[in-house]
């Protein structure tokens, strides 16, 4: 009989932490799982760490290709999944997760029936775990059978690995991880949560999300790469296009939502790197930011608060001196009132 649960893990020159990610699912309360361990063409030990789980539990297996990125591993995982296996599940090689997490999503869709569950992240540092800021809204309380048009700060929960989904639903709907640039997650998360009829948001914390302090920075931790900075902007650019290719009526409301949110929350997160940024960084801020806010509709900056509006203004105007001027006021005034509030 096919396992329950399938977990694919993409392995990609992770030696350093990788054992003790394969530690966390082997202990997993809940059992009955197969664990696809998809070696991306790596270069250090992990593959051998890899096979040696696969040789001394049957539950994990190793599958090869070479390098071809974490999004392209994903979906080589997902197609080498035992036919039949009810739910599935991604984790990162250099993150580990409670015993209890797939207990948890597992046993609250078997009572509700949702699509997925989506749960709860901490980061993992050196001196233990503190709560993830890029998960707390979404994640204040736990909401059974919500929809992202009930919650919508469910729009930034674009994590892969924080969910548990319900098989038939992702094979269904047929979106796979985009290959060949980083942030892949968004272009499958958000438009799951689209396009799901009901999901379960759990408070309960389900994995652990490391933050690497040995001077090996993850793609996330690279505030100032110009490459990440476009794929970002281009993940957000494969959400908004697979929200323009769907028919119903509906989409158009969930599309005015999404680019909202990437107007008033994703976006703006850039606007803090900018100052630290070389040339090359600016640049590729100025260029692909702006293109995107004109696919979204200059007329949209109408409805932001002031300052907002003026950062996206010098944007399109290419005025990045000003804007770079006026980034490290805001940046002055909220350091200071942060120091007025701690006294």
């Amino acid at each position: 009989m096919a396992p329950r649960l399938s977990v694919v893990v993409p392995i990609h020159n992770v030696e350093r932490y990788l054992r003790e990610c394969l530690d966390s699912i082997a202990a997993q309360t809940f059992e009955d799982f197969e664990c696809v361990m998809v070696d991306d063409g790596s270069t250090d030990g992990g593959a051998a760490i890899a096979e040696a789980r696969a040789a001394e539990d049957p539950r994990f297996r190793l599958v090869r290709q070479e390098n071809k990125g974490l999004g392209a591993a994903r979906n080589t995982g997902w197609r080498h999944l035992t036919p039949g296996t009810e739910y599935l599940a991604f984790v990162d090689s250099d993150d580990t997760l409670p015993p209890h997490a797939y207990q948890l999503m597992i046993r609250t869709l078997d009572e509700t029936g949702s699509d997925f569950a989506s749960g709860n992240a901490v980061r993992l540092r050196r001196d233990g775990l503190t709560p993830s800021h890029a998960h707390r809204r979404p994640f204040r309380e736990t909401r059974l059978r919500t929809h992202v048009s009930e919650l919508p700060a469910l729009v930034t929960d674009r994590t892969a690995w924080n969910k548990v989904y319900r098989r038939s639903f992702f094979d269904v709907a047929g979106i796979l991880y985009p290959e060949g640039i980083l942030y892949e997650d968004a272009p499958v998360s958000v438009p799951h949560h689209f396009l799901a009829e009901r999901v379960d948001v759990l408070a309960d914390p389900v994995y652990h999300w490391r933050v690497r302090e040995d001077g090996e920075l993850s793609i996330t931790q690279k505030k100032t790469d110009p490459r990440g900075l476009a794929d970002r902007v281009r993940s957000m650019e494969l959400v908004r296009e697979w929200l323009l290719g769907r028919p119903e009526p509906v989409f158009a409301e969930h599309l005015r939502a999404y680019d909202r949110n990437c107007l008033v929350e994703e976006i703006p997160m850039f606007f803090w790197s900018v100052p630290d940024g070389d040339r090359a960084y600016r640049e590729a801020y100025q260029r692909h930011v702006s293109r995107l806010v004109r696919a979204i509709g200059p007329e949209r900056l109408a409805g932001l608060n002031t300052q907002l509006w003026l950062k996206y203004r010098l944007t399109l105007a290419d005025r990045m001196r000003r804007f770079v001027a006026v980034q490290r006021l805001h940046r002055l005034a909220r350091r200071t009132r942060q120091a007025v509030a701690r006294g």
